[in-house]
């Protein structure tokens, strides 16, 4: 599969569907970076009248994911990928359009090699901030991912 954020919509459809119910949805990516939009509407509230921070979460964790899975891809192994850890802080109140966007794909494509060359597992810290439509950032997130060779 090409990695385009029409296919990845696709996939989230399919493999993915509470992600996007909520409305997350994949705007662009790259080989570094990934770009995920989500809409604050009633259906992802919490009880503040702001977007719930689990939404949040399931789009800035498409941030990281995708660069993963492109990167797996383009190297042309067997690897699995899966979140080891995770933490995120919230500044702002999430309303309106949040766009989340992670610039660490020139980090995973060093692990990949890194695993693919000792044949060890690899983790790796992958940021995804998310701003509002004014530009202000509303949170950030953190995810630890784990890769490994397949056998």
């Amino acid at each position: 599969m090409k990695y385009t954020s029409s296919k990845l919509n696709t996939f989230l459809f399919l493999k993915l569907p509470s992600a996007f119910w909520c409305g997350v949805r994949v705007s662009s990516i790259s080989s570094n970076q990934c770009e995920v939009t989500v809409k604050h509407r009633w259906f992802n509230q919490n009880p503040f009248n702001s977007m719930y921070f689990a939404i949040q979460a399931m789009a800035a964790e498409l941030t990281t994911g995708a660069l993963v899975m492109l990167q797996i891809k383009n190297s042309q192994k067997k690897i699995s990928m899966l979140v080891a850890n995770m933490n995120g802080n919230f500044s702002k109140k999430a309303t309106g359009k949040i766009t989340f966007t992670c610039s660490d794909g020139s980090l995973i494509t060093e692990a990949i090699q890194k695993a693919i060359a000792t044949g060890e597992g690899q983790t790796i810290w992958m940021k995804s901030i998310g701003v509002n439509e004014k530009g202000e950032q509303v949170s950030e997130m953190n995810f630890e991912w784990s890769i490994k060779l397949k056998q």
